[in-house]
């Protein structure tokens, strides 16, 4: 079939048309997203040069006076280990763990068979030297008598040799009871070294206290002594009195002093509190731990506190030269080390260096970096660099550190303790 020519030409329009309609709609679509992309690039620049929001706390001195709180360790007032002091076996025992007991009182009772034949032998024999020094007497009053006779004889009655060997035999007779004397001393010493071993075959308590460990049962052998090779047979403790032991800081060392309360804290007790004092330190830093020993006296008369307790030990520490204090969390910690974000007065953001002198947990005392007044950006974000400006919101917070009315003055060329020390 053969086709009209109009036929081909509306064809023709129809495509045209179709690609003018094309067209035009191409060219709306692409100058509407053009409109949306420059709306979003502006908006993109506008939010990027607005300044944004941090919180800011100022820097203030700590109170002169602050609490310092340590974990310490209770340790008994006395703590003994008793060994035997002879050798034997285990008769009997009385006292069991935790039995308190007084002073001399019998815990054990050692059986010493040979210690008591010991000194029934020794008795014997300062009892034989004895005779031996009746002997001895005797034969230095005949000698003492002939050497008189032989002394005032006449002469040409005894020759002088004669009286020689009297007098001789007299000096020996002296000297042999002499001897023999001392003899009986020694013997007597003897028994008398044995008669207080025998005396120790009661184990007593030293002092009043509370037994903490029995290794002994009736029937054991015990060995006098308390080498590494002898058990020893109790372990008894005095706690009416506790020594509580506290390792402190070097940087908090200088603020503790003999004589300074202290407050100890069980949470075993249900937080009950302990009053005691620093009875002594160390007086010298450890050098492995950089700390100072500290021995806290606390009265225990209830015997609430037991050795080996841990406690919360905090002093009250008066510090005439006051450090800058600011919350932890305006403080960030890079390679450098600890930094703060600094905001100027024109909200400009300055990361400074800082150090810490102490760390009291919410809160840090710094020693250099920054100055009284100065603002400090708290929980920084990352992507605020140095030099980038922000706004300021200033934290109104009833927990901020105290702060006292001291001049201002920059702590940037102050010395670090850490350094010093």
């Amino acid at each position: 079939m053969k086709s009209s020519p109009g036929t081909g030409r509306n064809v023709v329009v129809g495509v045209i048309a179709l690609v003018v309609v094309l067209g035009v709609g191409f060219a709306f679509r692409h100058h509407h997203n053009s409109a949306a992309s420059m709306e979003l690039a502006n908006q993109v620049k506008e939010t990027s040069e607005t300044p944004a929001i941090v919180d800011v706390v100022r820097v203030g001195y700590s109170d002169r006076t602050s609490e310092l709180e340590l974990p310490g360790e209770a340790r008994a007032w006395y703590e003994s280990t008793i060994y035997a002091r002879v050798s034997g076996y285990i008769d009997k025992w009385y006292k069991d763990i935790g039995d308190k007991v007084k002073e001399g009182e019998v815990l054990a009772v050692i059986q010493t068979p040979e210690l008591d034949d010991q000194l029934n032998a020794a008795e014997a024999k300062a009892a034989a030297d004895r005779s031996l020094v009746s002997v001895a007497q005797a034969s230095l009053s005949f000698a003492e008598s002939s050497n008189k006779r032989w002394a005032t004889a006449d002469k040409g009655v005894v020759s002088e040799q004669e009286k020689e060997e009297k007098k001789s035999e007299y000096l020996s007779a002296s000297a042999k009871l002499e001897a023999a004397k001392s003899q009986v001393k020694l013997d007597e010493a003897e028994v008398k070294r044995l008669s207080d071993l025998q005396t120790f075959q009661k184990v007593m308590a030293p002092y009043d206290g509370i037994i903490t460990s029995r290794r002994i049962d009736r029937g054991d052998l015990v060995t006098s002594g308390s080498t590494s090779g002898n058990s020893p047979l109790f372990d008894i403790v005095k706690a009416d009195k506790i020594r509580v032991f506290v390792e402190v800081p070097q940087v908090a060392s200088a603020e503790i002093v003999n004589g300074m309360p202290a407050t100890a804290k069980s949470h075993l007790r249900g937080g009950r509190e302990f009053q005691g004092t620093v009875a002594r330190t160390s007086e010298a830093i450890d050098s492995s731990a950089r700390t100072l020993k500290v021995e806290v006296d606390i009265e225990n008369p209830d015997l609430a506190l037991k050795p080996g307790m841990y406690l919360d030990v905090s002093f009250k520490c008066s510090d005439s030269n006051p450090s800058l204090k600011v919350p932890a969390g305006a403080l960030t910690f890079r390679t450098g080390g600890p930094e703060a974000a600094v905001v100027d007065p024109d909200g400009v953001v300055h990361f400074k260096n800082v150090t810490i002198s102490r760390d009291l947990g919410s809160f840090v005392e710094l020693s250099s970096g920054v100055s009284q007044g100065e603002l400090v950006a708290l929980n920084i974000s990352n992507q605020v660099a140095d030099g980038d400006k922000v706004h300021p919101n200033i934290e109104d917070d009833a927990s901020a550190p105290a702060v006292r009315s001291v001049p201002h003055v920059a702590l940037s060329n102050q010395t670090n303790p850490q350094n010093s020390q």
